[in-house]
């Protein structure tokens, strides 16, 4: 891989990264009802497989790998965005922008995961 591939590489990691640390952070917030904390359950982990998903693809030994490890992260972007969704639409109103713009990130690493898929075809 090139220099900059690999800065292209480092920089999504981080992106996915930085963002399950701010669900995580964000949750911690929330109100602890019974479905809140299932919810969060749910989010928690569907975002954290995102990141943790696009490293393994990054360490792939084959191309079928590498792009069955991105499809998988780009399905735990489209599972986080439902559970955003959801904790967005059941919580305090003070809460939905925060909410909101986790929910507009989890789109645009979907975004750019079809993307990768798209070129990797």
């Amino acid at each position: 891989m090139t220099e900059s591939s690999n800065s292209r590489n480092y920089d999504l990691e981080g992106r996915t990264f930085k963002f399950n640390k701010s669900v995580v952070l964000c949750s911690k917030k929330l109100s602890r009802s019974i479905s809140n904390i299932e919810y969060i359950k749910q989010v928690i982990r569907s975002s954290g497989s995102i990141g943790a998903n696009y490293i393994e693809a990054n360490e792939s030994l084959s191309k079928k790998d590498f792009l069955m490890r991105i499809k998988i992260c780009r399905k735990e972007a489209k599972e986080t965005a439902y559970w955003l969704r959801l904790l967005e639409e059941t919580n305090d109103v003070q809460f939905s922008a925060e909410l909101r713009d986790l929910l507009d990130e989890a789109n645009q690493l979907k975004k750019i995961f079809s993307a990768i898929i798209e070129k990797s075809l």
